[in-house]
């Protein structure tokens, strides 16, 4: 099959032909259809994820066709349309048992304990406890989409932050994550307050439905400007980054009782930001770390993207081959891209 590959960290990808993936007993062989280019990908590309063995197919958010079946699967067959979260439990710890998949501690994850969706074929294992059978109102390219950032802000924001209608929010960063907070957020009938540096993606939060938008470039205190926006703060504040920036701004944020969700990842010197511990004590602050989402929540996600109408093809920002993922990785060492950028694979819906 073709895939892309790199044979070391921060080296140039490429396009070869490497051996199909076996499909796993319990797991599934996938036809990917479309993956989507992630900032997970690059921080995978970078070295920073040492489930990673070189070389490497990356790719995590994806949408495809069954192809092969292994024998002890019950639930899916060959043809299906389907999806995965990027955190797949193994189905048989307490945690996996509790329908905690998402911090199964012996998860597997396609693109970084094993080669992914970067690729004409992908393995799932456990596909009984991990797959998701897709709706006939979502196409493979919107499914897609949702993978990683959107399934991890969907989970964020409605089951971590409990985000209510008429609450406010703050979301730093308007790459692909916190354009689905965005949506996810206005969908609950929130006040969204969404923070960039870049014009082109605050445009692109406004034109998503944020109420106010803020260039973290032109003021002094982003927090401040929050606060008298907000009467006092946020109910909710997300750092869709990842920096030792947005996370202190996200915290300083938020009104007392506030909920802070950390989605973007945090590496090299930001891994050890330096939290205001007095203050989270004094004004009952709470802080939630945010790890993907099960596959049994995928319904209630399902619902919502339904129920609200959500416009899931407006935040994808380009959609590109294979061949030309092969730039767009190490292009993202210059900065988030503006929206989503979704790579066909293959043909399909």
């Amino acid at each position: 099959m073709l895939a892309l590959i790199f044979e070391k960290f921060q080296s140039r990808p490429h396009i070869t032909e490497v051996p199909k993936p076996g499909c796993p007993v319990d797991g599934v062989l996938i036809q990917v259809e479309v993956t989507g280019l992630c900032r997970s990908d690059w921080h995978g590309w970078m070295g920073h994820d040492d489930m990673i063995q070189l070389p490497h197919v990356p790719g995590h958010e994806f949408a495809g066709t069954i192809s092969e079946v292994g024998s002890q699967v019950k639930r899916f067959q060959i043809g299906d349309r389907v999806t995965a979260p990027f955190v797949c439990g193994c189905g048989r710890c307490e945690y996996c048992h509790q329908g905690d998949q998402q911090v199964c501690p012996h998860q597997t994850q396609p693109g970084f304990t094993h080669w992914g969706s970067f690729a004409e074929f992908v393995a799932i294992h456990q596909a009984d406890v991990n797959l998701v059978n897709l709706p006939e109102t979502i196409s493979s390219l919107e499914a897609a989409s949702l993978g990683c950032r959107f399934a991890t802000a969907f989970r964020a924001i409605f089951d971590q932050g409990q985000l209510n209608s008429g609450e406010s929010i703050a979301i730093f960063g308007c790459g692909g994550v916190g354009l689905s907070a965005i949506l996810i957020a206005k969908a609950l009938e929130a006040r969204v307050i969404a923070v960039d540096i870049s014009p082109e993606s605050l445009q692109k939060a406004k034109s998503l439905g944020a109420d106010e938008v803020v260039n973290a470039t032109e003021v002094r205190d982003v927090s401040q400007i929050i606060r008298e926006l907000t009467g006092g703060g946020v109910h909710v504040s997300v750092d869709a980054l990842g920096s030792l920036t947005t996370y202190q701004a996200s915290l300083a944020s938020l009104r007392k009782r506030g909920r802070h969700l950390q989605i973007g990842l945090m590496t090299g010197e930001h891994a050890r930001p330096e939290t205001p511990m007095g203050r989270v004590i004094a004004d009952e602050l709470q802080l939630y770390g945010c790890h993907g989402m099960q596959a049994h929540r995928y319904p209630a996600m399902f619902d919502l993207i339904n129920r609200a109408n959500i416009p899931l093809g407006q935040m994808i920002e380009r959609e590109i081959s294979l061949e030309e993922a092969v730039d767009y990785l190490p292009e993202m060492s210059r900065g988030s891209l503006s929206g989503m950028t979704m790579i066909r694979v293959q043909g399909g819906r």
